[in-house]
C-alpha cells in the first residue's frame, strides 16, 4: 500500500443498530475495494468483522473493527461498530477518532432506540453523518416508512440521494438524483448498469433532485447565488455544497443499498470518496494543555492510541491514529502519560485480523503496531521536542453490575489479572474491589456485556467464575439527639485497662450551630466548645468531632483514641455495617485511671458509647439512588411505567421526542440490578436507559426492618 497524504485520507465509523447489516456492508466494501476475493457472512462466522471466538459464539459483534479500502486514490479507513448499546463503547472511541459517521439503518425497522441513541453521540462529537438505508431486499422493507421517520427526526436536513424502484425481493435499481441516472444490478449485484431514469420516474426524481439542489446551495453563498442566476447547480458543484453541508450537520444525506446482494455498494464508495471531507477539513484535537493540534504531515510527530486487542499468537495489538506528523518502522517515541520510551518496530494497515506491512503513515491516519512494552488504550506517544497529550475519549456510566468471584478461590489474583487486561480492551467494563462491600465489584453496559466477559473468561482464559448479587452500599444516620457512656475495664493480674467516655451524638448538617444545653431524661447537659475536628468522610457525608471535656476528666492525649473507636463504627455502622455519615459527637465527660488507662481502652470505650448512642438517635439507612432517563417507543410506554414504578420509582416527568418517550425517574440502585434485561424484555429490545448517581435517601421502614433482620441473622456473638 502506497503512503497517503493527510488530504487523501477519510476516516468513517459504521454505526447502527443491532441487525442493520453493518458487518455485511463493510464486508461488501472490502471485496468492491478489492481487499478480499470473496464476500464472508455472518451466519458463516468467515466475516473479516467478526473475527474474535466470543463473536463467532454469538452471530454479532462484540468489538469495533478496523479496516481500510483504498478508492480513486483516497484511503477510506473505516471502523465498523458493534450495534448493541452493551457494546457502545466501541463506538464512542471510533467516533472520537474518525470524521465522518455512516449510519445503517435496517428498512424494516426504520429509525430505531439504538439509531437515536448513536446519533445523540455523533451530535456530541460533531460529526458529519450519511444514512445508509439497509436490506430493500427484505419483504418488510419499508423505504418510504424510513425516510418518512427520518423527516420526522431530522426535518429538512434529511436529503434523499436515492430511492428504490420497488423494495422486497424485486429490488434490483435505484434512482441517483445527484447523478441522475438510474443504477440497475443483476441477480449476483456488483458493478451496476448505468441507464437514463425511466419516463415514468422523471417527475419524482426531478423534485428530488431541485431538494437537492437547494439544500446543497444553502450551505454556501457562492453557490446559492449561482442557483439564484442559473437556477441549477452542476454535479461538481452539488458534491461541494453536500461537502459543505456534511461538515456543518446542516445535511444528513440518504442513500440506499442491499448490503447482503452488494447492490449500491460502489456507489456508496464513489459518494464517500468524492464527497466526504478528509481529515484536514474537520475540527482539530485538543490537548489537555487546550491547544488545536493541526493535523500536518510536517508538523511534531503524535500519535493516540484509542484501542487494543489481544490476539492469540500475537499478543496486544495497539491501534492508533497519527494526530500530527509522520510515523516511520524505527521510530523512537515517548510515552506522554506514562514516562517509557518506545519503539516502534512495525507498522500495520488493517482489515480485521489481516495485517498489511506499511513503511509510514501521515497525520490523519488509522493504523496498528504490535509489541509495544507499555502502551495502554489512551496513551500519547511523541516524537523528539513534542509533549502533546490527549484524552478527549469519555465513555458513558455503567448500567448493570455484579459481584464476580472465581470458582476456586486461590484463583482471585489470577482473575483480577484477567479482568484489568480485558478492561484495556473494553473501557466500559469497569472493575472495583470494593473494601466496604467485601466483594469485587464488574460494571458494563447491560446483562449480555457482563454475560460477554463471563464466556470469554471461561473459553478463553480457562478459568471458571460466577456472578452474584452484588450488596448495596447503604449508608446509616441518625435523625435525633443521644446520649450514652460506656466504661471499659479489664483486669488481668498485671496493668489492666481502664476508660469511661461519655458522648452525645445528633445528626449534622451543613452551617449547623454550634452546641450549647441538651435535655435528656429530664438532666440538663450545657456543652462548653474546647475544640472542633470536621473529618470529611471518604464514602461521603461529614463527622464532626466536637472536645468539651472540662476539668481534665479524660487527658487530651486520649481523644485522638477515642475518635479512632468512633471512626472504627463509622466503618462498619451498628446498624447493618454500612458505613455510617453526618453525625456530630460531642464528647464532654469520662473517667481515667492513673495506672490502667491508656489508648486501646478509650478507643473500645469510645466505640461503644458512641455505637449505644447510635441505636437510640432514631437510626435511619439511606439507599443510593439514581437518575434514570428511559428512551422507549410510545407504544411501550405504560408496560415501562409500570414495571418502574413496581421498582419503587419516583417518575419526575416525561416528554416526547419524535416517536419515543422520555421517561425521567429517580430508582432506588437496589431495584436496578435486573432493569436492563427486563426493559429488554418489556419492549423486545426497542427502548434503552441511562443512569447516574443522584443522592442518598432514606429507604422506607419495612425496607429497613428486612435489612435490619437480615442483618441480624448473618451476626454471630463476639
Amino acid at each position: 500500500m502506497k503512503v497517503y497524504q493527510t488530504n487523501e485520507i477519510k476516516n468513517i465509523s459504521i454505526l447502527g443498530s443491532s441487525g442493520s447489516g453493518k458487518t455485511t456492508l463493510a464486508e461488501a466494501m472490502l471485496y468492491e475495494g478489492g481487499v478480499i476475493k470473496r464476500r464472508g457472512t455472518v451466519e458463516a462466522g468467515n466475516t473479516v468483522s467478526d473475527y474474535f471466538p466470543v463473536e463467532k459464539e454469538y452471530g454479532y459483534s462484540v468489538f469495533s473493527t478496523v479496516f481500510s479500502v483504498e478508492w480513486q486514490d483516497r484511503k477510506l479507513n473505516f471502523i465498523d461498530c458493534p450495534g448493541s448499546d452493551d457494546f457502545i463503547g466501541g463506538a464512542v472511541s471510533a467516533l472520537n477518532v474518525t470524521d465522518t459517521a455512516l449510519m445503517v439503518l435496517n428498512a424494516q425497522h426504520g429509525v430505531e432506540v439504538g439509531t437515536l441513541n448513536q446519533f445523540r453521540y455523533t451530535e456530541q462529537f460533531h460529526k458529519p453523518v450519511i444514512f445508509v438505508v439497509n436490506h430493500l431486499d427484505n419483504d418488510k422493507a419499508d423505504y418510504d416508512g424510513t425516510v418518512a421517520q427520518l423527516k420526522d427526526q431530522f426535518g429538512s436536513k434529511a436529503v434523499l440521494i436515492q430511492y428504490p424502484i420497488s423494495t422486497g425481493a424485486s429490488f434490483n435499481a435505484v434512482v441517483d438524483v445527484l447523478k441522475m441516472k438510474m443504477y440497475r444490478w443483476k441477480p449476483e449485484g456488483g458493478v451496476p448498469d448505468v441507464l437514463d431514469i425511466p419516463a415514468e420516474e422523471m417527475d419524482k426524481a426531478m423534485e428530488l433532485h431541485k431538494a437537492l439542489v437547494e439544500s446543497a446551495a444553502e450551505n454556501d453563498d457562492i453557490l446559492m447565488e449561482k442557483f439564484f442566476e442559473e437556477g441549477t447547480l452542476s454535479e461538481d458543484d452539488m458534491r461541494a455544497g453536500i461537502r459543505a453541508g456534511l461538515v456543518t450537520r446542516s445535511m444528513f444525506p440518504v442513500f440506499c443499498v442491499c448490503a447482503g446482494r452488494d447492490m449500491c455498494v460502489r456507489r456508496t464508495l464513489e459518494f464517500l470518496g468524492n464527497v466526504v471531507p478528509c481529515t484536514d477539513k474537520m475540527p482539530r484535537p485538543v490537548t489537555t494543555d487546550g491547544v488545536e493540534v493541526t493535523p500536518d504531515s510536517n508538523g511534531p510527530t503524535s500519535l493516540f492510541f484509542f484501542k487494543t486487542t489481544v490476539e492469540q499468537h500475537i499478543g496486544q495489538v495497539s491501534y492508533f491514529k497519527v494526530i500530527s506528523g509522520k510515523v516511520k518502522e524505527g521510530d523512537d517515541l515517548l510515552n506522554a502519560d506514562r514516562g517509557s520510551k518506545e519503539r516502534i518496530a512495525q507498522l500495520f494497515s488493517v482489515a480485521g485480523q489481516t495485517r498489511n506491512a506499511v513503511t509510514e503513515m501521515v497525520a490523519g491516519d488509522i493504523g496498528a503496531t504490535v509489541k509495544l512494552k507499555d502502551v495502554r488504550r489512551g496513551n500519547t506517544l511523541n516524537g523528539k521536542g513534542c509533549d502533546y497529550k490527549f484524552d478527549f475519549i469519555k465513555y458513558p456510566d455503567p448500567k448493570y453490575r455484579r459481584a464476580i468471584k472465581p470458582v476456586n478461590e486461590s484463583d482471585s489474583e489470577k482473575m483480577m489479572e484477567i479482568l484489568n487486561r480485558m478492561r484495556e480492551e473494553d473501557p466500559t467494563w469497569v472493575i472495583e474491589q470494593s473494601k466496604e462491600l467485601k466483594q469485587t465489584i464488574v460494571s458494563g453496559q447491560g446483562e449480555f456485556h457482563l454475560r460477554t466477559l463471563k464466556w470469554r473468561i471461561e473459553n478463553n482464559d480457562k478459568l471458571q467464575i460466577e456472578y452474584l448479587e452484588p450488596k448495596i452500599p447503604y449508608r446509616e444516620t441518625i435523625t435525633k439527639a443521644s446520649r450514652a457512656d460506656y466504661r471499659h475495664k479489664k483486669q488481668s493480674g498485671g496493668a489492666g485497662q481502664f476508660g469511661e467516655v461519655h458522648l452525645i451524638v445528633e445528626p449534622y448538617y451543613e452551617g449547623m450551630p454550634a452546641p450549647d444545653t441538651y435535655r435528656f431524661g429530664g438532666q440538663e447537659y450545657k456543652i462548653s466548645v474546647r475544640d472542633t475536628q470536621i473529618v470529611d468522610l471518604d464514602w461521603g457525608g461529614k463527622l464532626v468531632f466536637i472536645n468539651s471535656i472540662v476539668g481534665g476528666a479524660i487527658d487530651a492525649r486520649f481523644l485522638p483514641a477515642i475518635l479512632k473507636g468512633i471512626m472504627a463504627r463509622m466503618e462498619q455502622g451498628p446498624l447493618t455495617g454500612s458505613y455510617a455519615r453526618d453525625v456530630r459527637i460531642i464528647v464532654y465527660d469520662g473517667k481515667m485511671h492513673p495506672v490502667d488507662s491508656n489508648e486501646i481502652s478509650f478507643m473500645l470505650a469510645g466505640r461503644n458509647a458512641f455505637s449505644t448512642a447510635f441505636k437510640e438517635a432514631g437510626p435511619k439507612i439511606l439507599e443510593p439512588v439514581y437518575d434514570v432517563e428511559v428512551s422507549v417507543p410510545a407504544d411501550y410506554l405504560g408496560d415501562v411505567m409500570s414495571d418502574l414504578q413496581g421498582r419503587r420509582a419516583i417518575i419526575m416527568g416525561m416528554n416526547s421526542e419524535k416517536g419515543f418517550e422520555k421517561l425521567l425517574a429517580k430508582v432506588p440502585l437496589k431495584e436496578m440490578s435486573n432493569y436492563s434485561t427486563s426493559l429488554s424484555s418489556i419492549t423486545g429490545g426497542r427502548a434503552s436507559f441511562t443512569m447516574k448517581f443522584a443522592a442518598y435517601e432514606l429507604v422506607p421502614s419495612d425496607v429497613q426492618d428486612k435489612l435490619l433482620k437480615a442483618y441480624e441473622a448473618t451476626q454471630t456473638e463476639e
